[in-house]
C-alpha cells in the first residue's frame, strides 16, 4: 500500500487534476453538531447529494477537527448553507472554536424540528441528519455520510463558487 501522502502524481498530472477539480462547484455551509452540553460548529465546503431514497448528503470534513468526536457520538449533524451576503457567519466559523466556547452565542437560531441542533436563521437554507456512515478514507478528509430527517429553504442566495486551483481552498 502506498503512503498516504504518496499520489504518485507528477508535477504536470498534478496542476492538470487541480484546474479539473477547480471545475466541480461547492457551496459554503456551516456543519453543526452538538453533545451533552457542547455545540460546535464549522465552515465546510465540500458537501454532496448522495441518494434520493432515502434523501442523504455527504460532507467532507478535514481530519483532526474537534467536531468529528461530537458528530461519532451523537450520531446526528446539520448543514446550514451561507448566502452571499453573510459575511459574520462565514468569518466566525473559518476557525475551530476555542475548547469550552460555544461559537453560537451571538447568532439568532431557529429550532431544528427533528434533532435540536443549532440552525442559523441568517442561513438560506439547513438539513438536519441521522449520521449513517463515517468513513476514514486514504487522504486529508474524512467522510461523513447523513441521511436527512428534516430540511427547510429560507430566502436569500446561496453561495456558489468555483476554486481557481482544484489542490487550494
Amino acid at each position: 500500500m502506498a503512503d498516504r501522502n504518496d499520489f504518485s502524481l507528477s508535477t504536470e498530472q498534478r496542476d492538470h487534476v487541480g484546474l479539473a477539480l477547480a471545475n466541480l462547484p461547492g457551496g459554503v455551509w456551516v456543519l453543526t453538531a452538538d453533545q451533552e452540553d457542547r455545540r460546535m460548529g464549522i465552515l465546510v465546503g465540500w458537501v454532496q447529494q448522495v441518494c434520493f431514497d432515502p434523501p442523504m448528503v455527504t460532507v467532507a470534513i478535514a481530519k483532526g477537527k474537534a467536531i468529528m468526536p461530537l458528530i461519532s457520538e451523537s450520531r446526528r449533524f446539520a448543514l446550514c448553507q451561507i448566502g452571499d451576503s453573510d459575511r459574520v457567519a462565514h468569518r466566525k466559523f473559518s476557525h475551530d472554536p476555542e475548547p469550552h466556547e460555544d461559537p453560537f452565542l451571538g447568532f439568532e437560531l431557529v429550532p431544528a424540528r427533528q434533532t435540536g441542533l443549532p440552525i442559523l436563521k441568517t442561513s438560506v437554507g439547513y438539513v438536519e441528519c441521522e449520521l449513517s456512515c463515517h468513513m476514514d478514507v486514504e487522504g486529508d478528509h474524512d467522510l461523513f455520510v447523513g441521511r436527512i430527517v428534516d430540511a427547510k429553504r429560507f430566502e436569500g442566495e446561496p453561495i456558489v463558487r468555483l476554486r481557481e486551483n482544484g489542490f487550494e481552498y
